[in-house]
């Protein structure tokens, strides 16, 4: 309702690839802050997401995200394995986890970021499988360098086929959906441009 009101059209495709039953690591790129509050709704079936610790200090979203999300101080090293025994958890009691290995906001030219290992390290402790997600349209509607600034447009979230992390090592399950999120999205940007 709110991205009809302030202009925003949405396509989201994929969503069949989540079979019923089963929990998925999902993998988002994040060029916006618009990509977290996004995409949690458009995650077929209940999900949590990993989030900064410090963002439950604003009023209104804090207590949004003390709910929905699991905090990290990524500065505390008993935090850092405290959040990765909660995602194994959020798995295990029938909900996906929906994480941006890309750890904050992409501020480079670059499609992507270089991922971090959490998210595949989760995959493949817990033995799930990585649905990777890209999201279009929020780095031009919400422009990392404006505070408070959205523009009306076309925003597209694509959820890919899923990635079965079964006998991978955590850096080559990264590389793999890496390079998947990374060659779909230059595509859909040609596709725009």
């Amino acid at each position: 309702m709110w991205l009809f009101l302030v202009g925003c059209r949405f396509r989201v495709t994929g969503q069949n690839n989540f079979i019923k039953g089963e929990t998925y690591v999902v993998v988002f790129n994040h060029n916006a802050l618009l990509d977290v509050p996004l995409s949690a709704p458009f995650v077929p079936g209940p999900n949590k997401t990993i989030a900064k610790a410090s963002f439950v200090k604003v009023p209104l979203f804090g207590w949004f995200y003390k709910k929905g999300a699991v905090l990290v101080n990524r500065n505390n090293e008993k935090s850092r394995v405290k959040s990765f025994e909660e995602m194994k958890n959020v798995l295990d009691n029938g909900m996906h986890m929906s994480i941006y290995p890309e750890g904050t906001r992409n501020r480079t030219k670059d499609s992507l970021k270089l991922f971090y290992d959490g998210a595949f390290k989760l995959a493949v402790a817990a033995n799930k499988k990585i649905i990777p997600c890209i999201i279009t349209g929020t780095k031009k509607l919400m422009p990392v360098e404006k505070t408070f600034y959205l523009l009306p447009g076309k925003l597209t979230m694509d959820f890919l086929p899923p990635v079965n992390a079964a006998g991978l090592s955590v850096s080559t399950l990264k590389t793999d959906v890496f390079n998947i999120m990374k060659t779909h999205y230059e595509k859909k940007l040609q596709i725009v441009k």
